[in-house]
């Protein structure tokens, strides 16, 4: 922080004002900048939930910059990472006139790796004429890509079956051993973040290396002077996510199809091999088979008991621990036969470990068309978080547009375990008081009525259509969502683009070039989606996004704060739906120049004492509950 202070940074004639036509002061992002100096300056903790508007990038990367350590920072997804890393990092690099070094970091199922590349092609395994043509292209580029990253090729898509098959695992990787590591994009990658000044990664990346140590990025750790954490709201979720053990059939299958792969090139006379691999692709089908229907969530003890459940379960423990001998004898063949050995060994733990549970933890099970998981997940991750963050006493930056519930950051920094960090509460700078207006219809039935979403749709058409079209309607099921869009498609004229139909970045698209259209979405769309501009006028939600009372892990917790004298609702189920409603929230204004109505439909808002923790932790805006007055909005403001 030697060349400028916190003030001159962001000051009008500062540096970032020289790259930014247009830029504005903006006091909170100053007090954000000076917040964030200071923990980096004095190797401290600061929590700091930043308004839409606030310029929060800018101001945690500016002092980032200018600290002269090793910086790491984490966001929420791969998009926003790619964002920070290609556009916000070399405008403040340019600004400051840095000779800092950055590097961007993702897990290892981003890169290509040479040696399973050459696996597929020698295998032939793919037969359809899509996937043969994805792998040419494949082929083709893996000679002219420096990096290997597969967001490269574009002209593959993101789902292809080929993908899986030419990116590693920590599970198959052979590492230091295999003939490709001084190639490996993955290795180079690593390499180019341990040089750099400054590292851009995501919280999967981040967390799967904390917690279960496997993409190789804690080397980075320890010599890190600040760790910056954007999007902090996601970080418990995430983290639960890690700290949880997990055995799935996809697991199992693709360990069985890259044993076989082995086989064929290091032990071909080993038939008895070949054919247990085939005999446990069947029990693990069987045991799917014994699980029911698809779509399940639940807690494991619901069929844990039931005798088809039992018989398979040993069943696939059986053929996994005859693989498992079979591979003892085979893996002294090959690095690549050494390593799934490897593989199944962990795996036959956490079957083990499944039948008996530890402590504090919930089981559970989830069910597709063809495919299973089983999950422990911890109840609580404040405690093995905290762990981590004592392991590395740097700097600790949790940023965040959701963090508070009303002016309290308690049930975030609970949930995490950090205990008494600084806070920081810094609201819009947009005027939302001016700009926007807050609709609750006033005779809404009760969301549990069976009328409720053809009551919401009859509410919202005359505000779509005072509107002209340009909004989101945001729900909290798609089972909601799908009967209002066939309410909606015969009672109003504009382009109507639903959730499902095409990709979330497809619709996102259709939805700035149309104009007028009306887009219906579930969580995916209530955060990380930025639509600035006329375009969204309008934001429809229709209730409250409590989470669904029949989740596994969240019946589990609501059980255990009982159980320890906590009230569940107001504790934990209560802090979460405002958390989430505020990202919905968040959609309707991204510029300072953006106006629009937020309608919110659940009558709750109004009816029941805890409307008043939702609406004090949402931006001051007027309310009203009368059509004429969101009419009128739109009329007098021309939009």
């Amino acid at each position: 922080m030697a060349k400028y202070d916190w003030q001159t940074l962001l000051a009008t004639d500062g540096p970032i004002a020289e790259v930014i036509e247009g830029f504005q002061v903006r006091p909170q992002q100053q007090a954000m900048l000076e917040a964030v100096s200071e923990a980096l300056e004095t190797n401290s903790s600061v929590v700091i939930e930043a308004g839409t508007g606030v310029g929060k990038t800018f101001a945690y990367l500016l002092p980032a910059f200018l600290s002269g350590g090793k910086v790491i920072v984490s966001t929420g997804s791969k998009t926003l990472q790619d964002q920070l890393y290609l556009k916000d990092l070399p405008l403040v690099k340019k600004a400051l006139k840095s000779n800092a070094q950055t590097a961007l970091l993702k897990g290892r199922a981003n890169y290509l790796c040479k040696h399973r590349m050459r696996l597929v092609q020698m295998e032939a395994r793919f037969k359809d004429k899509k996937s043969i043509s994805h792998l040419r292209k494949v082929d083709d580029w893996a000679f002219v890509t420096k990096t290997g990253d597969v967001s490269e090729l574009s002209a593959v898509p993101k789902d292809s079956e080929v993908w899986p098959s030419v990116t590693s695992t920590t599970d198959n990787c052979l590492g230091a051993e295999c003939g490709d590591y001084q190639e490996c994009h993955v290795v180079q990658a690593r390499r180019n973040a341990q040089e750099a000044d400054i590292v851009v990664v995501n919280h999967h990346l981040f967390f799967a290396d904390l917690a279960l140590k496997e993409e190789g990025f804690g080397e980075l750790l320890p010599s890190a002077n600040a760790v910056i954490l954007d999007e902090a709201h996601q970080l418990p979720e995430i983290a639960s996510t890690f700290f949880s053990d997990n055995l799935s059939s996809r697991q199992l299958l693709e360990f069985s199809r890259d044993t076989l792969a082995e086989c064929l090139e290091s032990a071909s006379d080993m038939g008895e091999l070949r054919e247990l691999l085939a005999k446990l692709d069947k029990v693990v089908m069987d045991f799917r088979l014994a699980m029911d229907k698809p779509g399940q969530r639940e807690p494991w003890y619901k069929i844990r008991d039931k005798e088809p459940i039992q018989r398979e379960l040993q069943n696939l423990t059986d053929v996994m621990e005859q693989v498992l001998a079979q591979l003892q004898v085979a893996s002294e063949r090959s690095k690549g036969l050494q390593t799934c050995y490897e593989r199944l060994f962990v795996q036959t733990q956490r079957l083990a470990n499944f039948k008996d549970p530890k402590p504090e933890t919930v089981q559970w099970f989830e069910t597709y068309t063809r495919s299973f998981s089983l999950v422990s997940t911890p109840l609580e991750i404040a405690e093995p978080f905290r762990k981590q963050l004592d392991a590395y006493p740097c700097a600790w930056v949790l940023t965040s547009a959701t963090l508070a519930v009303g002016q309290s950051f308690d049930h975030f920094t609970q949930r995490i375990g950090l205990d008494n960090p600084k806070t920081l509460l810094l609201d819009s700078p947009f005027d939302y008081w001016n700009n926007a207006l807050l609709y609750a219809p006033s005779n809404m039935p009760e969301p549990q009525q069976h009328d409720f979403v053809p009551r919401l749709v009859e509410e919202a058409i005359p505000v779509i259509n005072a509107a002209k079209g340009r909004t989101f309607m945001l729900f909290t099921s798609y089972r909601a969502l799908n009967q209002a869009a066939e309410l909606l498609k015969s009672e109003i004229e504009y382009p109507i683009l639903v959730q499902g139909d095409t990709s979330q970045a497809e619709m996102i698209s259709q939805f700035k070039k149309l104009g007028n259209a009306v887009l219906l979405g579930t969580s995916t769309f209530w955060e990380g989606v930025d639509v600035r501009g006329e375009a969204l006028s309008c934001v429809i939600i229709d209730k409250f996004p409590f989470a669904s009372p029949g989740d596994p892990v969240l019946e589990a917790r609501i059980k255990s704060i009982r159980e320890s004298g906590g009230n569940p609702f107001m504790d934990y189920q209560l802090p979460q739906a405002v958390i989430a409603m505020k990202q919905g929230v968040g959609r309707l204004i991204r510029d300072e120049q953006d106006q629009g109505v937020l309608m919110i439909c659940d009558p709750r808002l109004r009816t029941k004492p805890y409307g008043r923790t939702f609406l004090d932790s949402l931006p001051k805006v007027p309310k009203t509950t009368k059509r004429e007055v969101v009419e009128r909005f739109f009329t007098t403001r021309k939009i």
